[in-house]
């Protein structure tokens, strides 16, 4: 995908993307002052990890600086790094999800994280780059450091009717409100369910189809894929709308970063 002249403007990074249904783990080698130019919002918790550098974490009216920071999802924040960083990406309905919500943010949308099993569990995670560590291996290993901060906590879930939307949306292809409201269950008109997503997740149903079309688009870049091919292949219209909808959600354009 060709980039344009705001691209060519910001630095860019190493990246290593390792995507799966309603979960990521990716590692970012950040030259000296790359970061977001503006803020952004996505539908994921984020667990932000510096391996190596500084790292510090806005959300407007506060900025944390911190080696491992938690934001919450749709939160409005930006970040600035130099030197290795992590980023999980984890679904906030699932368990662990809201485990995390629950026991680290507390209400917050931003909150240091002290927890040495997770500190040991994710420092593999920063042989990323080195040959022979596999995707498969890397969200293998932030799944556990999740586990660790999840712990035994058994929150609230979501409605079930709302979950199985959520579960199907996941394993794809995209949902329609009419399918959706088919698979969420009997009695449940398209216009409820829309009530009722909001109500359960906090975003609306056509706004987590678009987040869920832009990880099936990553999913497929970490794959391999080129940009372009990423963006057909989840039903962007081309590459030019996918890049802008992932600087909508990541604050960065996709050309910032270097797939390896």
């Amino acid at each position: 995908m060709a980039g344009n002249g705001e691209d060519a403007a910001v630095t860019r990074g190493r990246a290593k993307l390792a995507m799966a249904q309603g979960f990521a783990a990716w590692v970012l080698e950040a030259p000296d002052g790359f970061g977001d130019p503006g803020f952004h919002t996505h539908h994921a918790i984020q667990l932000t990890v510096s391996f190596a550098g500084g790292l510090a974490l806005s959300t407007g009216g506060r900025t944390l600086a911190a080696r491992h920071i938690a934001v919450a999802a749709d939160t409005l924040h930006r970040f600035e790094a130099d030197g290795l960083v992590g980023f999980i990406f984890v679904e906030p309905e699932s368990r662990a999800g809201r485990a995390v919500t629950e026991q680290w943010l507390r209400g917050r949308s931003m909150a240091e994280i002290e927890h040495p099993e997770f500190a040991q569990a994710i420092a593999p995670l920063r042989g990323a780059f080195e040959p022979g560590l596999m995707q498969t291996e890397m969200l293998a290993i932030a799944a556990s450091a999740v586990a660790a901060l999840a712990g035994e906590a058994t929150p609230a879930l979501p409605d079930a009717r709302i979950r199985r939307v959520i579960e199907r949306a996941l394993a794809g292809p995209e949902l329609s409100l009419d399918e959706a409201a088919a698979v969420a269950g009997v009695y449940l008109s398209p216009s409820r369910l829309r009530h009722l997503f909001v109500e359960q997740t906090g975003l609306a149903f056509k706004t987590f189809m678009l987040w869920q079309r832009l990880m099936r688009a990553l999913e497929a870049y970490a794959e391999g894929k080129s940009l372009t091919e990423a963006a057909h292949h989840a039903g962007f219209s081309d590459s030019a709308h996918f890049s802008r909808v992932f600087k909508r959600y990541f604050g960065l354009p996709a050309t910032t970063l270097t797939r390896i």
